[in-house]
Formats: C-alpha cells, sequence, structure tokens
C-alpha cells in the first residue's frame, strides 16, 4: 500500500505539470533550461545528499552493484538497438523506442521509490546503480536519440565522465568507502535541501511535456503499448531471473530491478529537445509508462516479497 500511494503521489505531480503547461507557466525555453538545471544541480546534490543522512550505507555494496549494472546495461544496450525493429515500421521510430526500452528514470522516480521500499540509505546504492545509467544514456542514449554514430553529436564525449551527476556520484562512493560520517550541516543541510527540487522538478517537466500533445495522442497506440509493456514488465522480470542465475545477492538483485523497472527516463525527453528531435512518442510513452508504473512498481514489490 505504501508503495502505491508514492507512486500516486510522484503521478499527481506529472499532472500539476501538465496543467501548469495548459496555462502557459511551464513549457518552451523555461522547460529547457528547468531540465538542464535538473541534470546539472538539483540531482547531483540528491545524490550527494543520500551519503548525508547520518548512517552511513554499506560499503561493501559498491563492487557488486556496480558490477551488476555494467551487466545490466550491456544486456539492455542489444535489446535496444535490437528489439525496436519489431516493434514499428517507422525507422525514425526505432531510436526513440530503444531508448525507452533501455532507461528508465532512475535519477528522478527512482530514488524516492527505492527510498520507499528499501529505506533512505538505498539512495545511495541508487546512486552507484545509476552511475552506469548516467553514462550509458549520455552515449548509448544520445547516439539512440540522434541516430548517429559517425556524426560530431552521437560521438561519445568524454565530458560525460565528469558532468556534474557522475562527479556526484563519484563523490558519494569516496564518502562511503572512507566511512566519512562527520560532515557539518552547513554542507548537508543545502545539498539535501536542493536535492530535494529534483524529483518534482522532473516530473513536471514531463507533465508540461504532455500538455503540448493532444488528448488521442496521450492515449498511445499498438506501440507505445507494446513498450511500455517491455519496459514495465518483461525486461525487469527477465534480468530479476538472470542476475539471481548469474549469484548476486537477493539484495542486490532486487535494487537493480526496481530501478531498471521505472517508467521511462526524463532523459529522453530533455535529450530529444537538446538535438531538436520530435517528442511525441517519447512523450507518450513516458506518460503511459509513469502511468501504469503506479500499478506494476508496487506488483514488483509483491513478488519480491513472495519470492525471498
Amino acid at each position: 500500500m505504501e508503495n502505491l500511494e508514492v507512486m500516486m503521489t510522484l503521478f499527481a505531480i506529472v499532472i500539476v505539470g501538465y496543467i501548469c503547461g495548459k496555462l502557459g507557466y511551464l513549457g518552451g525555453d523555461f522547460d529547457r533550461r528547468l531540465s538542464s538545471l535538473v541534470i546539472n544541480v538539483t540531482c547531483p546534490a540528491l545524490i550527494l545528499s543520500s551519503a548525508m543522512g547520518g548512517t552511513l550505507p554499506s560499503r561493501e555494496m559498491i563492487l557488486p552493484l556496480l558490477l551488476i549494472s555494467v551487466i545490466t546495461y550491456a544486456v539492455l544496450t542489444a535489446v535496444a538497438f535490437w528489439l525496436p525493429r519489431f516493434l514499428t515500421k517507422k525507422k525514425d521510430d526505432e531510436g526513440a523506442i530503444g531508448f525507452a526500452l533501455m532507461f528508465g528514470n532512475v535519477g528522478f522516480m527512482g530514488y524516492p521509490v527505492v527510498a520507499s521500499i528499501f529505506g533512505h540509505e538505498a539512495v545511495f546504492y541508487a546512486a552507484v546503480l545509476n552511475v552506469v545509467n548516467t553514462f550509458a544514456v549520455f552515449t548509448v542514449g544520445t547516439i539512440l536519440i540522434t541516430g548517429h554514430t559517425d556524426q560530431e553529436e552521437g560521438r561519445f564525449q568524454k565530458k560525460v565522465l565528469y558532468s556534474t551527476p557522475m562527479i556526484a556520484a563519484y563523490l558519494t562512493m569516496l564518502i562511503v568507502a572512507l566511512e566519512i560520517a562527520d560532515i557539518p550541516p552547513f554542507v548537508s543541510q543545502p545539498l539535501t535541501m536542493i536535492g530535494n527540487i529534483t524529483v518534482p522538478a522532473a516530473l513536471l517537466i514531463i507533465g508540461s511535456s504532455m500538455s503540448h500533445l493532444s488528448a488521442r495522442t496521450l492515449m498511445g497506440n499498438r506501440t507505445v503499448y507494446l513498450t511500455t509493456l517491455l519496459r514495465l514488465a518483461v525486461i525487469p522480470v527477465g534480468m530479476y531471473f538472470l542476475c539471481s542465475f548469474l549469484g548476486f545477492s537477493s539484495l542486490v538483485v532486487q535494487l537493480n530491478t526496481v530501478v531498471i523497472a521505472m517508467p521511462v527516463a526524463t532523459y529522453g525527453t530533455i535529450l530529444c529537445l537538446k538535438y531538436q528531435r520530435d517528442t511525441t512518442l517519447i512523450t507518450e510513452v513516458t506518460f503511459i509508462s509513469t502511468l501504469l508504473s503506479v500499478f506494476t512498481i508496487p506488483l514488483l514489490a509483491q513478488l519480491f516479497a513472495s519470492l525471498t
């Protein structure tokens, strides 16, 4: 019940963003600037604050989480480039579908959901998993969205390795690895307050993007629902059993599964805006997957309870 309440709360903020977009409070250049603020400032602050709550997470979890994440995104990369051709007849839509299949909303929705299921210290574990996710979003994800592997906008950008979200993740892992527990309040409290902006701001962006689409478009189509089914159910359950078979601990597998069971990443819409690509399909599948995740994530948590 608690997980359902969390998802309902997050989705309510999306609806507020939709209304604000319709009323003209959000949209256009403001959305692009807010997206940059979230990526470069508030999300890194949220990651850092996860290791500043008084009780440090277990540093023994860092390597297993990184390893399972590398395996997961290696598998998902293959899925993202191979499967979309069977889900749509439009060549131009394959990249957006691949992105939707590969990337869940880890940085925005993943943190509060993980915290609600596993406890606040688990935000750090989600941040460790998000290191590989972030690296993949701005490399493989950019290639999927732009459709280019040999042009400047589709090439691997070394600056991804020292982008603010990545630096925040590195610093957070360092804090935990060195067991630095006495960070002064004048550092931790501002970071926590700024980090708390991340989730509502990101969800407002989703809602605002939805507000520019017709009601008929928002209802989706066969491709949108098939992509959503794969993103929310088939891929997470498949990875759960694969990683369990590979011998990872139950907690590591469950954390990884919840993270990849998130609805489609907001970064998809943000990257489409950045590279001036059509946002219609990615926004549709983001909306439908966010709506249905209200039910699928609690069911997934219940599955864990029955298997352990």
